[in-house]
């Protein structure tokens, strides 16, 4: 049981650190995305920097990292719970630190996305993950500012996990993610309000407006 958690964590953090957002820059323009925008390796500043469907394609795979990461470590590996919550939480951290880049990486919300995601559907959290995908939608809706309404919805997952299931292990987790994602984010908040335009139109623009790909 020790080994297959060891594991599953080197797994998720294996398969979280892929750069997915790196690989698509490289692909599309050519250019090293830590150069572009933000300098931030996730869907995001893809989107931004390089395309539409660059951005949609690369955010699709940072979550299908987290839900890789989470099914081997309970599919196949069959671990505790709390090794598969850690499972998970590797693939979060491998995104944010990628070892192939010099451990530079992105904001971690898509991948931190997958991974509750898929947790809360294989633990029966039915309602969990109904209430936490509405609050991102209804946000999206009315702010139409993707990051926002993800970190939003992130914030407000673990009060969603401890008022409906008592779960100390997801709660802590959820929080965990949150405030790991918020401290990588808090950066580029203080240059929103003192930097460039460029990495204030970051946060702040509205990424689903319609814009070509470039």
């Amino acid at each position: 049981m020790v080994v297959n958690a060891v594991i599953a964590i080197v797994i998720g953090y294996l398969l979280g650190s892929i750069p997915s957002a790196y690989i698509a820059a490289r692909l599309v323009k050519g250019r090293d995305i830590r150069q572009l925008g933000s300098g931030t390796v996730g869907s995001f500043n893809t989107y931004r920097e390089v395309g539409a469907r660059a951005g949609v394609a690369v955010a699709i795979a940072d979550m299908g990292k987290g839900i890789a990461a989470v099914a081997i470590a309970n599919q196949l590996l069959g671990i505790a719970q709390p090794f598969v919550l850690a499972a998970g939480l590797a693939a979060i951290v491998g995104h944010m630190w990628m070892p192939f880049l010099k451990f530079r990486g992105g904001m971690g919300m898509g991948t931190a996305v997958g991974v509750m995601a898929i947790l809360l559907f294989l633990y029966g959290y039915w309602q969990q993950l109904v209430i936490f995908s509405s609050v991102i939608v209804v946000l999206l809706l009315v702010t139409r500012n993707i990051a926002l309404s993800v970190l939003s919805g992130l914030l407000a997952l673990p009060i969603i996990i401890w008022l409906g299931t008592k779960s100390a292990p997801f709660t802590i987790l959820a929080a965990i993610i949150f405030v790991m994602i918020w401290l990588k984010f808090l950066p580029i908040v203080r240059t929103a309000w003192t930097g460039t335009r460029n990495k204030r139109d970051f946060f702040f623009a509205k990424p689903l407006r319609t814009r070509q790909d470039k």
